[in-house]
């Protein structure tokens, strides 16, 4: 008697890539590579690009000692694991017309995250969420262009989304980004 084929597994929804079977969840419940460690060199990318994000492969192929080649391709390794996660602007956000920031403490409904996370970043001006520990469960960044705009986002938007439990406002009197060591 001949014996069958094992059966197929079944097909992933569309759009959708089956997990690796090393895989590890991510905060959203996405399965990903679990991610490759990193040597000077790659380090060494990551500070220069955090310095400059605009920085040509040429000039950090020099700054680091390796071909064009090899920077290119780690640069995109480093992308393709999540280590970079992109490239943006650092915004002077008071020049940017949005002269007034404050830390947002949120207390939430156990269980809710993923449904608070995705109402803030909907929000205008939100510009960093966290999930941490303490007092409070959330720790929200905002910009707006003035405390009239920041009270309406708070009492209004903030407060009115409903696993939100309470909120206590941190304003931001001056802000430093700081710069990773060369």
């Amino acid at each position: 008697m001949a014996s069958r084929p094992a059966p197929e597994p079944a097909e992933p929804p569309p759009g959708a890539a089956p997990p690796a079977p090393d895989a590890v969840p991510d905060t959203d419940g996405d399965h990903r590579p679990p991610a490759r460690p990193l040597d000077p060199i790659d380090r060494a990318i990551l500070r220069m690009l955090q310095l400059d994000g605009r920085a040509s492969v040429r000039s950090v192929a020099e700054r680091v000692h390796v071909s064009r080649a090899n920077a290119y391709a780690r640069i995109n390794r480093l992308v393709e694991d999540g280590v970079i996660r992109g490239f943006a602007a650092r915004v002077d956000h008071e020049r940017a017309g949005q002269g007034a920031s404050a830390y947002v403490e949120l207390k939430i409904v156990q269980n809710s995250w993923r449904t608070v996370r995705a109402k803030l970043r909907a929000l205008p001006g939100a510009a960093h969420i966290a999930l941490v520990s303490g007092d409070f469960d959330v720790l929200l960044l905002v910009h707006t262009p003035d405390n009239r705009a920041l009270r309406e986002l708070v009492l209004t938007r903030i407060q009115s989304i409903p696993e939100v439990l309470g909120t206590r406002t941190l304003l931001v009197f001056e802000e430093t980004d700081l710069e990773p060591e060369p």
